[in-house]
């Protein structure tokens, strides 16, 4: 019974922070697009502003702390972010954190109404056709530099979607392609979100997210393909280290070894 009247309560308090946020997400993505007139940095203030309260939102709502772990390691230059990507609250947590940034996304994004508007208004992401391969990777590229040449960061997840807490895809190299091309660093994360709220699961548990952010890796000592496969290795040790679905998953595997 106490397990039954758990889950329910996770169930409403789940359901009251995913309202909160669509509601402040289409209040903000309005406020943004009133003052597309003015400073950038107006809008920008705004974007900053609901992800901080998206942050506490979390929290206050489902239990999500957030602890962030290496913010020494941010760079004073712009930089390449490249971060593990199991659920939404990366993805708005990293603005809070890191200079103004802009996103690699699928095109398809930038079609939602107000959202994709804002989106599209503030942050310029650079929007991709996933299918086009190599084209797609050139794209990020020459966009990406110019972004970088602005002083704005840009935000990689190399895995291209989200994936399950405890699974690895192979990373994508658009994100250390950009690097090597602009001549500057990547900065890898890793966190554990994906423990508490996986994705497409309505449910999002209490718990510590821990983000950990790495040292930068810099990307003119080898190609892109080794330079993706060494921020792969760094972010997948630390969620060796700090996920559960990884720790669990890693058991499952020793146990299944043993009885070979």
């Amino acid at each position: 019974m106490k397990a039954l009247l758990r889950e329910c309560l996770v169930a409403i308090r789940s359901f009251a922070f995913m309202t909160f946020l669509f509601l402040t997400a289409a209040l903000g993505a309005t406020a943004v697009l009133l003052v597309a007139w003015g400073p950038k940095r107006w809008q920008w203030a705004v974007t900053v502003g609901w992800c901080r309260l998206s942050v506490w939102a979390g929290k206050f709502f489902c239990g999500l702390n957030v602890v962030v772990e290496g913010r020494e390691n941010i760079p004073d230059e712009p930089c390449v972010i490249m971060i593990k990507h199991t659920s939404a609250l990366e993805t708005y947590w990293h603005v809070t954190v890191f200079p103004q940034t802009t996103w690699v996304v699928k095109r398809e994004l930038l079609w939602l109404p107000f959202f994709g508007w804002a989106l599209a208004l503030v942050l310029h992401p650079i929007s991709i056709h996933r299918g086009r391969g190599r084209q797609a990777v050139m794209h990020v590229i020459n966009k990406g530099k110019q972004r970088l040449a602005e002083g704005i960061w840009v935000t990689v997840f190399p895995e291209g979607t989200r994936v399950p807490p405890d699974a690895t895809r192979r990373y994508g190299v658009s994100g250390a392609a950009l690097a090597e091309a602009a001549g500057c660093k990547i900065v890898p994360v890793a966190h554990n979100a994906g423990d508490y709220w996986p994705r497409r699961s309505f449910r999002k548990h209490p718990g510590t997210v821990r983000f950990v952010i790495g040292p930068p890796i810099d990307a003119s000592t080898q190609d892109a393909r080794e330079t993706s496969l060494l921020v792969q290795d760094w972010i997948e040790s630390r969620m060796n280290e700090i996920s559960e679905a990884y720790k669990a998953r890693r058991r499952r595997e020793e146990r299944a070894t043993d009885t070979r």
